[in-house]
């Protein structure tokens, strides 16, 4: 069986179509995640173009509820899953709209897709998963990808629903966007990471500003 699409935790309401999987997907619900919460949660991130697409059938199955989108891309560049593969051509998603995703296919949107890979080494990604045409990313994310993320991958991201709110652990970072502002892409998610600083701790870390001292490595690229 295939790893599950990250992200989608409790809350998942499906089972990943995997190649082999003969269950059918009923449904799809994520909980709100921090971009950097869902680049942690997956195997692999990269940015790319998508240069084709066609329904394929895995495992040579001809049921109507095993049917992926094989999405052909062109990499561009790979911010996580080296040590599991060196080159992508194909990405998979499910044909139902209410877990897959559907990307323009035309050579012509540059994506950030992130998402999990199967036994035999395909790439899938999913509704749960961190993907964004790559002109509508922010400079602090695009920026992050590169290694902020990946710095705070030990810290935990504690999403604010309601008030009071506040931090249980040091290495806890507190998501208020969807309190203030009812949203999951206010200020927080675009232009902040939650990074381990130098003591354990985690705190959040705006872009842009020369680091603290007390951050650890850290510069602009």
């Amino acid at each position: 069986m295939g790893t599950p699409v990250p992200g989608c935790a409790a809350l998942v309401l499906f089972l990943v179509l995997t190649l082999g999987l003969e269950e059918r997907a009923e449904g799809c619900s994520c909980s709100p995640a921090h971009p950097q919460q869902q680049f942690c949660n997956s195997e692999i991130v990269i940015r790319a173009k998508i240069s084709g697409e066609k329904i394929v059938s895995p495992s040579n199955n001809s049921s109507p509820y095993l049917k992926m989108i094989q999405y052909e891309i062109k990499l561009i560049k790979m911010f996580k899953g080296f040590e599991k593969v060196k080159d992508i051509q194909y990405v998979y998603t499910s044909v139902y709209s209410s877990c897959g995703v559907q990307l323009d296919s035309s050579n012509k949107v540059q994506y950030l897709l992130s998402g999990s890979m199967w036994n035999d080494g395909k790439v899938s990604i999913g509704l749960c998963d961190f993907i964004e045409p790559w002109d509508n990313l922010s400079l602090s994310q695009k920026k992050n990808l590169n290694y902020r993320y990946q710095m705070g991958c030990d810290c935990k991201i504690t999403t604010c629903y309601t008030v009071p709110c506040t931090t249980t652990t040091e290495n806890e970072c507190l998501w208020t966007d969807w309190l203030l502002d009812n949203s999951l892409s206010g200020d927080q998610a675009r232009k902040f990471a939650c990074i381990k600083r130098s003591d354990g701790s985690c705190s959040w870390y705006r872009g842009g500003a020369p680091p603290e001292k007390d951050f650890m490595d850290m510069s602009d690229p």
